[in-house]
């Protein structure tokens, strides 16, 4: 389980890293069209909008992966280690439920509509930008099965 979870993290903060280092890129090119060349980019400033989002999910994946999400720990703190133990999955059972109705069901349903609507500047399907939506559905949901089951293995992540 450990070969999985390290995998999948440093391949999701490889892509984040890219998708900031091309946002810094990006911003630095409209910067320089902007006020250089007199001309803005729009193209730049849209899919730097996009890749906002991708990066924003891909390390929300990461956070889900490292059960930092949030918690009320003054009512965890009431309970036994047993207590404290069903709490712990119960919140690793919501979060998956959240994962796979929202992002996934959802996701994939937005997709699909946004499928046939055009990016005004870049001229791409919408659909493809929120694909990001169900892909980090799908990690959310396998990061909640590890964490359950290192829960339940007495194993804190």
């Amino acid at each position: 389980m450990d070969k999985i979870r390290t995998g999948l993290n440093k391949f999701l903060n490889l892509l984040a890293g890219i998708s900031f280092g091309a946002m810094v890129l990006l911003t630095c090119w409209q910067v320089f069209t902007r006020y250089i060349l007199q001309n803005p980019s729009s193209w730049s400033e849209e899919l730097v909008s996009y890749l906002f989002a991708w990066m924003a999910l891909i390390g929300a994946s990461v956070v889900t992966g490292e059960r930092g999400h949030m918690n009320i720990p003054v009512l965890a703190e009431k309970f036994g280690p047993t207590g404290r133990k069903v709490l712990a999955v119960f919140s690793e059972v919501i979060a998956f439920v959240f994962a796979a109705v929202i992002l996934v069901y959802g996701g994939i349903q937005i997709t699909v509509l946004a499928m046939g609507q055009l990016t005004s500047s870049l001229g791409v399907a919408i659909g493809i930008f929120y694909i990001v939506l169900p892909l980090c559905g799908v990690l959310n949901m396998i990061y909640a099965l590890l964490n359950i089951i290192d829960i339940c293995r007495g194993k804190e992540v």
